[in-house]
């Protein structure tokens, strides 16, 4: 797989448990040749949790991609009439996330690329993670699903006995779900066990 002169958005949401399996499949991207341009949401750049500090997780993105990350609606909304990226990923796409997109809210940095980013008719990739993927989020879920130009990283239940309804994306099947996006395929398959 190589992604030399294809240009990719990266956006964290709060997912936070997750940020240190995405921040392996940006370095796979980076090494595959990809050009990646990352966006935080508010929660991602201002929430410390036990799993890191916010201003730790930006630096480390900033220096394995070499670019700024994109920290503002202001920031994001030019991702559309310069039309200079292949594809936009979200990873971890949360549930609050994926409702807005759901629902064309628009009210966060990462919102704001991916809805500048879709405009062109290019695709967008949600890597999902979520503890109500099974209740509240499944009809989000569905409807998203069947989106032009949006596309899943398989994802799977992280933890059926303590979180029966959670469900978390396979983050290593990233690079393979944005090269089959290129090519307007949906990777499948789309539910797949998880293993942790």
């Amino acid at each position: 797989m190589d992604f030399t002169n294809i240009n990719i958005g990266y956006a964290l949401t709060g997912s936070f448990c997750t940020f240190k399996e995405t921040i392996e499949q940006i370095k796979n991207l980076v090494a595959l040749n990809a050009k990646v341009y990352p966006v935080f949401s508010f929660n991602s750049q201002n929430i410390d949790t036990r799993f890191g500090k916010a201003e730790d997780f930006m630096k480390e993105i900033e220096e394995i991609t070499g670019n700024k990350i994109i920290k503002t609606i202001e920031e994001a909304e030019p991702i559309g009439p310069k039309n200079n990226l292949d594809a936009f990923v979200i990873a971890p796409c949360t549930g609050n996330t994926l409702a807005k997109l759901n629902a064309g809210i628009c009210d966060t940095p990462v919102l704001m690329a991916s809805k500048a980013h879709i405009r062109n008719n290019k695709p967008l990739i949600i890597a999902v993670s979520t503890n109500d993927a099974l209740g509240a989020n499944m009809q989000n879920i569905g409807t998203m699903i069947n989106k032009k130009n949006v596309y899943f990283v398989p994802f799977g239940q992280d933890d059926y006995e303590k979180k029966p309804r959670s469900m978390v994306a396979h983050f290593n099947d990233i690079p393979k779900t944005i090269s089959e996006a290129l090519k307007g395929k949906q990777i499948q398959p789309i539910i797949k066990e998880y293993k942790s």
